[in-house]
């Protein structure tokens, strides 16, 4: 059932906009112009309005002190208007947000630039909700910003809807992962085993007595050992589940370097290990990227870079080769895998790149992420 409309003029808020008109009929002679004058603030009356009916508003200070709220927002809050009032938005946060976010937010407004994002804030129970949110600087004479006019709408339950699917994604990502590791175990100490064991027959019948043909056929089953070894490598290393997904890693770069040519250099400060699926997430991204540099960068050279901070792991692809346009490069299978590996992780995937100026992969890893 539809909500009836309030008289436009009939809220507390709209208190000042009542005293204009009535400053307006007494001092304001020229009836033209009052005319413009009032017709101006109803339709702004009427846009704040409808602004108030869609969305969650706050106004701040410069300081980021609330100083005005609407119902919406103290509905999804389930705070008063009074509690809300001079309060700053921590009484709201929910602690799911880093430094860097938050940072990086007040950096943007605090420049006279317009912020856009999702957050996710705590209501009065302890319960969470997540908001689209756009937070506009209003700038003085002087440039600078002296109010924060924030518009806000609910998409908890989309959030919710995404968690579910990146739940599904990770569960087929860690089965097929799981499934890389059982064939690539199989193919390592099975297969690849039982061709060591026929190569070592072959050498005991040379060792007896040469012969070209079987000397021909262990230089065969030889090369068919390391490819066997190459794929199984491919599919899961298993330097990467005994010591961790540094060794894989500088491993990886040592096969990549000596198959493509690409000189990768190589920084790394992590010395922890972290949780696997974190661990796979790393390597599978630096492997995708790499894969990509040799195909498409044209390039003798790529850098990765992996780095430990306190409040999150920082990982880095990057070459200076032939880039490619973001608008025009589609969204391709590579790429897709890299992000929902990022997400599955806790973590985002960024991807920078521009034609003849090379490509920049990033990925960012919170050190804890609460749910």
């Amino acid at each position: 059932m539809n909500k009836p409309r309030k008289n436009r003029l009939s809220g507390l808020a709209d208190q000042p906009v009542r005293l204009l008109l009535d400053e307006i009929d007494e001092h304001i002679s020229d009836n033209e112009f009052r005319s413009k004058l009032k017709g101006s603030l109803h339709q702004l009356s009427d846009l704040k309005f409808a602004l108030d009916e869609s969305s969650i508003v706050a106004l701040t200070d410069r300081k980021g002190k609330i100083q005005y709220v609407n119902d919406k927002f103290c509905e999804i809050s389930q705070y008063t208007r009074e509690e809300l009032i001079g309060q700053d938005h921590r009484i709201i946060n929910s602690g799911y947000h880093g430094k860097t976010f938050m940072k990086t937010l007040w950096d943007t407004i605090s420049s006279g630039k317009v912020w856009h994002g999702e957050i996710r804030n705590k209501a009065r129970d302890g319960s969470f909700y997540w908001v689209n949110t756009t937070i506009v600087p209003f700038i003085d004479n002087d440039g600078e910003p002296y109010q924060y006019l924030a518009v806000r709408s609910e998409v908890t339950k989309l959030k919710q809807v995404e968690a579910e699917l990146q739940q599904m994604m990770s569960q087929v990502m860690n089965i097929q992962e799981e499934e890389r590791r059982r064939i690539s175990r199989e193919l390592h100490d099975g297969i690849g085993q039982s061709l060591f064991s026929l190569v070592i027959q072959m050498d005991r019948l040379l060792a007896d007595q040469a012969n070209s043909g079987v000397e021909a056929l262990r230089q065969q089953v030889t090369r068919i050992m390391e490819d066997v070894r190459g794929m199984a490598w491919e599919l899961r290393p298993s330097v990467l589940d005994d010591l961790g997904v540094v060794p894989a890693i500088r491993t990886y770069v040592e096969n990549y370097t000596r198959h493509y040519g690409i000189e990768v250099e190589l920084e790394c400060s992590l010395r922890k290990r972290l949780d696997m699926n974190k661990e796979i997430a790393i390597y599978r991204i630096i492997q995708e990227a790499l894969t990509n540099i040799a195909k498409y960068a044209d390039v003798a050279e790529a850098r990765v870079n992996v780095e430990d901070t306190e409040e999150l792991t920082l990982v880095i692809i990057e070459d200076q080769g032939a880039g490619f346009n973001k608008n025009n490069a589609g969204h391709g299978v590579g790429l897709f895998s890299m992000e929902e590996r990022a997400r599955g992780a806790g973590g985002t995937l960024r991807v920078s790149s521009e034609p003849g100026e090379g490509t920049t992969v990033t990925l960012l890893l919170p050190k804890a992420v609460q749910v």
